[in-house]
């Protein structure tokens, strides 16, 4: 929510555990078709350029351009849910999404397809940071910890079962059904909202950043854009003006963010160097996560010959690691903090990307399930601390701004993280592959392990980092309107 001077918070009456149950329902419906369709699609990925005689380069955008198109509406969602209501902020981005689905299931060329899924993007980003804020409003007030687990279902099992889901798809039906069946389960979740999602009152909000919302985007998505083309050619005229252009738009971005009194997003916080510390060790954990899903499956399908189907199932060990760990390490860092539990996350990633460093062409499907083992736990015992923890190195009276801040650095992170191990990937592939010939489950072996060594310097990089970390400061509130204060300092 805004914290604008002219924003009063809207106090709902409680409810009780049966009176949310139909809207949890429906906002739970609405995470998981979006959660489920970003990481469905990684597995699709090489049926994408089959069918569409396309290349990895270009077929990744339909990942890029999905976690961009989230990226760049996520700090609007506050404004969005304060000006117009919720409900109806929520509806519409469900409505996005579905419609996207069924434009994506009927492309028919990677363009198309590019294009419909920055459409899903568009409704996937403003689901997420909405459906928090609801559910977080309407719940009872002694019961806030047990409606957010519930919550938590989509989340955890999403992940986990989009690659299996995908991978049958993709293997016995067609992948245009990974888009289809999102059709039925959408139209679902809007009769359902539009019955049962209780209305709450619109508030007062300042202008909108309109400067700061068009910069942000172009910044990032040209970025990547060059990072990827850079793949092929570092010299390249796409790749100098991709790299300049977003260098530019980023540098303008910030000057505009940190002249306005109400920023789009709150980029002061970084004066804080444990807030620093902490974001970056995030940043580390979405380069694991997006890396991972999208290398590993690339290396299963095309060096070793697996099915999408079994590749999902392949992947799952991770999802389920994750899933086992992050309540266990949301419940520690209540008692112990998030710095040690970092530490032994962050350590868990780099030993992963160590064991998946040294595949080999005759290894067995073991040696790449325990590395993933580890992986998910590993980002299952950091993010949830790092979470909490950067709520708390945040002023009490920006943590709305902060919010939008965090959720749109970890899409843009996880799209560069593609774009720039895509990138290694392809330059490690010319340098072991055989001129004039096909390259052989060798040379993606050794491709593949020189492109998950860069994790291992990554993420004990991150270690590093979380041994630094220290205890919060508490953080001064805002004035009794809950507007920031620009004389303070933050530590």
């Amino acid at each position: 929510m805004s914290s604008a001077s002219t924003h009063q918070v809207i106090q709902e009456s409680p409810k009780t555990i049966k009176e949310i149950l139909a809207p949890l329902i429906t906002i739970i419906i609405g995470m998981f078709m979006v959660i489920l369709d970003g990481t469905a699609v990684n597995v699709a990925l090489p049926g994408f350029v089959k069918d569409f005689n396309s290349s990895y380069a270009v077929v990744q955008w339909t990942v890029m351009g999905y976690a961009l198109a989230q990226a760049a509406v996520i700090p609007l969602a506050g404004w969005l849910s304060d000006r117009f209501g919720p409900k109806n902020i929520f509806l519409i981005s469900l409505t996005f999404f579905t419609i996207g689905s069924l434009l994506c299931a009927l492309a028919t060329d990677i363009t198309q397809l590019i294009t419909y899924r920055i459409i899903q993007g568009i409704g996937g980003g403003m689901v997420m940071p909405i459906a928090m804020a609801f559910i977080y409003r309407i719940s009872p007030p002694d019961k806030v910890g047990a409606v957010m687990g519930m919550m938590g279902i989509p989340i955890l099992l999403a992940p986990a079962l989009g690659p299996i889901l995908a991978g049958y798809l993709v293997d016995y039906v067609n992948w245009t059904w990974i888009f289809l069946i999102n059709i039925p389960i959408g139209l679902i979740g809007l009769l359902i909202g539009m019955r049962k999602l209780p209305k709450m009152g619109r508030q007062s909000v300042p202008a909108l950043d309109l400067l700061g919302m068009m910069l942000a985007p172009l910044a990032f998505a040209a970025l990547c854009y060059g990072i990827s083309e850079g793949a092929s050619d570092w010299s390249s005229l796409k790749t100098i003006l991709g790299l300049g252009i977003g260098a530019a738009a980023l540098l303008l971005f910030i000057i505009v963010e940190l002249s306005q009194r109400q920023p789009l997003l709150e980029l002061r916080v970084f004066g804080s160097w444990n807030f620093t510390r902490a974001i970056i060790i995030q940043w580390i954990t979405q380069i694991a996560l997006f890396g991972t899903m999208f290398l590993v499956p690339l290396f299963l399908q095309q060096a070793k010959g697996y099915s999408a189907f079994d590749t999902g199932l392949i992947m799952l060990p991770q999802a389920l690691a994750a899933g086992l760990t992050m309540p266990i390490s949301g419940r520690l860092s209540d008692k112990v903090g998030a710095r040690p539990l970092v530490i032994i996350g962050m350590g868990l990633v780099t030993v992963a990307a160590y064991l998946l460093s040294q595949i080999s062409a005759d290894g067995g499907i073991i040696m790449m399930i325990i590395p993933l083992i580890l992986l998910g736990a590993g980002m299952g015992f950091s993010m949830m601390p790092l979470q909490t923890h950067l709520m708390k190195c945040a002023p009490q009276n920006l943590v709305s701004r902060v919010t939008s801040l965090i959720n749109a650095l970890q899409q843009v992170v996880g799209a560069f993280a593609v774009a720039g191990l895509t990138t290694i990937l392809a330059s490690r592939m010319k340098e072991h592959a055989i001129p004039n010939e096909m390259p052989t489950i060798k040379t993606w072996a050794a491709s593949f392990g020189d492109t998950f060594f860069v994790l291992i310097a990554v993420g004990a990089f991150g270690m590093i980092l979380a041994l630094l970390l220290t205890k919060p400061k508490k953080q001064p509130q805002g004035d009794s309107n809950g507007a920031p204060q620009p004389q303070m300092t933050i530590h």
